[in-house]
């Protein structure tokens, strides 16, 4: 988990962003992780897609992407605005929900734990590709 700062307040997440021009979503993933956490993340399976629309604010678009990380985090600092890296057991996140960033931060690790995998060549990319 991520401890990130978000709108004055320290939020729990799990580490997440955006894709690049030109990058495929695994890439961003991998990317994304280690930029938040300085661990080097090695993809495994396809955990779920989440969607949120809501009539006013962000909508959201989470693809959950499970693995598994090196022992040691590399030396580069974090990204801006996580405050920490955290390893945390599920009763102890589950003791602080109203830290979390969203309610798909408990809606993953539910589909974890209940064993929700999907294979990774479900994913297609047409990475840097005309419309």
């Amino acid at each position: 988990m991520v401890e990130e700062f978000i709108a004055g307040q320290s939020k729990l997440n799990q580490p997440a962003g955006h894709v690049e021009p030109g990058e495929c979503l695994i890439d961003a993933v991998v990317r994304e992780v280690r930029e938040e956490t300085r661990y080097r993340f090695y993809p495994e399976a396809l955990l779920g897609i989440y969607h949120s629309n809501p009539l006013e604010g962000h909508r959201i678009l989470r693809v959950a992407i499970i693995g598994s990380v090196d022992a040691e985090p590399d030396p580069d600092p974090l990204d801006s605005g996580i405050l920490a890296v955290h390893w945390l057991d599920n009763q102890t996140i589950e003791t602080q929900r109203t830290a979390l960033r969203s309610p798909f931060v408990t809606l993953c690790i539910q589909d974890y734990l209940r064993g929700q995998r999907f294979d990774l060549a479900t994913l297609h990319s047409l990475t840097g590709a005309a419309r």
